[in-house]
């Protein structure tokens, strides 16, 4: 298959192309600058330099393929504004399934995030159907995905439709780095502080794996959620801790109503236009165990998940070569 991939220099984007490339398909990136391309040069792989509103490119890009997935997003957590998030997120993505439908394309796989879905806990983990719920549901970015989700399923009359929802990603080629950065918070530190909830990690290629097997095996329509391990911070920095081969570690929790102190000093930030990451809802979720169940993506799609314990190896492994620790 021609497939036509966006955000081609974004951590899932990279392995995404990567695991296209291995599986025999003829790629197109779609990325903004082609020097910030982490792969090597591929006979199979064309890079096409657009962002996501050139729609004259976007369609010319489009021609003859028979998938679109589309990665590409603001995932920032310092914007104070929803209007941003919503001009890309949305707005990019609406741009993006119109030259698709004008293109004749078959199938748009669109990477939506988990946070659109409703959490669960350890003993009832979150699934495809369960509601999205507070404070996800005022997070900007969590919101933002959902309004381009309900967008994009006023198109599923022209175009076979599917939606991917990745929990948080682990992995190599995390050149930003995006979501990397909590590798690079505790890894070989003499002390970290975290913070007292958990979330779930998930193998970057896996959620790969996923969206190649969404291309042949997903129902019309549905969601996918790709997940895998439910851990807490403490958990997973104890795992750091291991990984860094610092016994004396010293690690200490953030008591919630610090976090909360933080989080209503940056609505204060925020409200005077200053870019931060703190922000009440910010650390609320900070704060509450978001757990998520896989069970559907393995039983439809047929997805493997490997232990995230390979991932942050792998991660550590490419942060090392890349001279980020």
């Amino acid at each position: 298959m021609k497939i036509l991939i966006t955000g081609a220099n974004g951590l899932l984007a990279t392995n995404t192309i990567k695991l296209f490339l291995e599986s025999g398909h003829f790629v197109k990136g779609l990325i903004r600058n082609k020097e910030k391309f982490l792969l090597a040069p591929h006979p199979s792989l064309e890079l096409v330099e657009a962002d996501l509103f050139d729609y004259a490119k976007v369609e010319q890009a489009l021609q003859d393929c028979d998938a679109v997935v589309h990665i590409a997003a603001l995932t920032a957590q310092d914007i104070p504004h929803y209007r941003i998030y919503r001009k890309v997120n949305v707005e990019g993505s609406e741009n993006i399934i119109r030259a698709a439908v004008a293109r004749q394309v078959k199938k748009f796989i669109y990477v939506s995030s988990a946070n659109s879905m409703g959490y669960g806990t350890l003993e009832n983990p979150g699934t495809e159907d369960t509601p999205a719920k507070s404070p996800f549901t005022k997070a900007f970015y969590a919101s933002s995905k959902m309004e381009a989700e309900k967008m994009l399923r006023s198109y599923s009359g022209k175009i076979n439709i599917n939606f991917i929802n990745p929990t948080f990603m682990i992995g190599p080629y995390d050149g930003k780095p995006s979501s990397g950065q909590i590798i690079l918070m505790g890894f070989n530190k003499r002390f970290v502080f975290y913070p007292p909830g958990g979330k779930n990690f998930v193998d970057v290629r896996d959620v790969a794996y996923g969206i190649l097997k969404s291309l042949e095996k997903a129902k019309p329509g549905e969601a996918y959620l790709l997940a895998n391990e439910n851990i807490s911070y403490k958990d997973f920095f104890k795992l750091l801790r291991e990984k860094s081969n610092r016994k004396n570690l010293l690690m200490l929790q953030v008591p919630k109503f610090a976090l909360l102190a933080a989080g209503y000093l940056g609505d204060m930030l925020r409200y005077f236009k200053i870019k931060t990451s703190l922000s009440s809802v910010n650390m609320k979720i900070l704060c509450l165990s978001n757990f998520y169940s896989n069970s559907k993506s393995k039983v439809q799609l047929g997805v493997h998940y490997h232990s995230i314990d390979t991932a942050v190896d792998d991660a550590i492994i490419w942060f090392k070569g890349n001279g980020k620790l």
